[in-house]
């Protein structure tokens, strides 16, 4: 099967940033990782945003401007309602939906390939 880039991909954001580094550094990575991707005429088809990956999705994010990008280019961003109940964020996203678990299983099934941040 040929490798498609990132079109049919779906990238899965678990972390509030990329890696296992010190706060700011998560952000500022997470923040250059969306900011890069959007300049990429090669979208993934979805980003799945679940645990501690929500709060990336919600006010005071640092990556909201590219995300609000990659959602308006057509990138379908799906934020874990249970999450958002969870940690008391629902009044608070910003971008995307608020989807379920089905959403984002749904969305890995019809992926080629599937990307965990």
């Amino acid at each position: 099967m040929p490798d498609n880039g990132m079109q049919n991909a779906v990238i899965l954001v678990t972390r509030n940033g990329m890696g296992t580094a010190e706060p700011a550094l998560a952000h500022k990575l997470a923040a250059t990782y969306f900011r890069l991707l959007l300049e990429n005429s090669d979208l993934p088809a979805a980003i799945c945003f679940y645990a501690e990956g929500i709060n990336l999705v919600v006010d005071g994010s640092p990556a909201l401007e590219s995300l609000a990008e990659l959602e308006a280019k057509g990138v379908r961003l799906i934020a874990c309602t249970t999450c958002l109940n969870f940690y008391n964020l629902v009044d608070r996203l910003k971008v995307g939906i608020a989807g379920g678990m089905g959403d984002i299983l749904a969305a890995q099934a019809a992926a080629e390939k599937v990307i965990t941040l």
